[in-house]
């Protein structure tokens, strides 16, 4: 369906002009009110911070319709979880009494199996290619513009020849299953395609389908756009209490006023599950911190944006800029930048690249990843209101499938025709 038709579907909304508010201002609650402002619904965003300046802010900026398979796959239980408690891993969780945190872990655990991988890849890859598909109409024709676009490819870079022959058989099943497969670039011929690599590393997965973006650029073209539609933007705005019937959210207060509700959109990234609490839902979203460090472009600078593998830290070449970031911590809503983490960039960086960094820093960042335990969204009505719904849960992947989101939380207010099955990202799956 074409957001023409999308804009049209629902005569009597668009007669009625509802109003709408969205909690986040991220990179999913901008999309859901750019499609939603489509409808001729008025939208108004309510932000604690400042628009675009939480996780939406410092990621690694990838379109990356190439991450279709979860987290949770088999094996991940003695490949992954038993590395959390080294202090140096990428992957690592912080010991503490955090029973949220533990019946995740569990739910996380039951979903390590095949037959829920392929599933959650489905559910992944709609969201992905639909997403990758938006993002290039919305900047050809001008809605985003200035956003530092480049659709290269993502190049998947392994240090050891074991480690890339063994991405072989996820390759193949990435191309059996999804028809997605990747260009092999072994040993030297990987330096060919990036000479800015070390020699010596077992060699590379290009995938050709994905692009990268600048973030602050990404959510200041979300913002100048969404000035354009007429949505109102409120910063520095908490909320405080839902005041809800037993059907309905009917008033939102908040540090800046109480503001009355027709329609109630919940896009707070990794906070969505503290503020569900109030409804009785609880949604099995962990906070996965990530880390980056932003600093000018190197002299030898790549080429492609890239993700080493055995270490899981990811490079993203700008124009202007230049970006290492990743690994994952589960250490709650902590607020620390501890050195030891941003170490793990540069090191993990200096493994793969003849010019691993530049000065100076120019920025230090973290941000909270909203994981969901099974790899896949949450995006949906919440169950018992009539009124409220949900966009959250998109784990690594939230600017990857922002549009498609926002295109499709429209389509579900709106009662028009979705534009992907909605089932495996439904609330109540749990």
């Amino acid at each position: 369906m074409t957001d023409t038709t999308l804009s049209t579907a629902n005569n009597s909304m668009n007669s009625q002009a509802p109003s709408i508010t969205i909690l986040g201002g991220g990179v999913v609650g901008a999309a859901c009110a750019y499609y939603l402002s489509q409808t001729g619904a008025k939208v108004t965003i309510l932000e604690k911070g400042t628009f675009g300046g939480a996780c939406s802010h410092g990621n690694c900026g990838f379109i990356s319709p190439s991450h279709i398979l979860p987290l949770c796959q088999p094996g991940a239980i003695q490949s992954t979880l038993k590395t959390f408690f080294q202090r140096n891993s990428a992957f690592s969780i912080s010991p503490r009494w955090d029973p949220a945190l533990w019946r995740w872990l569990l739910k996380f655990a039951s979903n390590c199996n095949r037959q829920h991988m392929l599933s959650a890849g489905r559910a992944r890859q709609a969201l992905l290619d639909s997403s990758r598909e938006l993002y290039a109409s919305l900047i050809e024709t001008g809605v985003l513009n200035n956003c530092d676009w480049h659709s290269d490819g993502l190049l998947f870079v392994h240090h050891s020849a074991k480690s890339f022959e063994h991405y072989r058989e996820v390759d193949k099943l990435l191309t059996e299953e999804f028809g997605l497969s990747a260009k092999a670039f072994p040993g030297e011929d990987l330096n060919e395609l990036e000479p800015a690599l070390k020699p010596g590393l077992g060699g590379g997965w290009l995938y050709e389908c994905d692009a990268h973006i600048h973030p602050s650029q990404l959510m200041a073209a979300w913002r100048a756009c969404l000035d354009r539609q007429g949505v109102e933007i409120r910063e520095q705005t908490e909320v405080l209490n839902l005041n809800r019937t037993r059907s309905a959210i009917t008033e939102i207060e908040t540090t800046s006023g109480k503001i009355k509700v027709d329609q109630l959109i919940v896009a707070l990234g990794a906070w969505t599950p503290q503020l569900m609490k109030q409804l009785g839902l609880s949604l099995p979203i962990q906070p996965g911190k990530g880390y980056s460090l932003t600093m000018p472009r190197p002299e030898n600078c790549p080429r492609y944006p890239m993700i080493f593998e055995e270490h899981r830290v990811a490079i993203t070449p700008l124009t202007n800029a230049y970006r290492i970031g990743s690994t994952m911590q589960f250490a709650g809503y902590d607020t620390s930048l501890p050195p030891s983490r941003l170490n793990l960039l540069l090191e993990g960086a200096k493994e793969y690249l003849h010019t691993p960094t530049a000065e100076p820093v120019q920025e230090q960042w973290y941000g909270w990843r909203p994981m969901s335990a099974d790899g896949v969204p949450m995006i949906g009505q919440v169950p018992k209101f009539d009124n409220t719904w949900v966009a959250s849960g998109h784990s690594m992947l939230g600017v990857s499938m922002a549009p498609a989101t926002g295109k499709l939380m429209a389509e579900l207010v709106t009662r028009a025709p979705t534009h992907v099955d909605t089932a495996p990202y439904r609330l109540n799956r749990f």
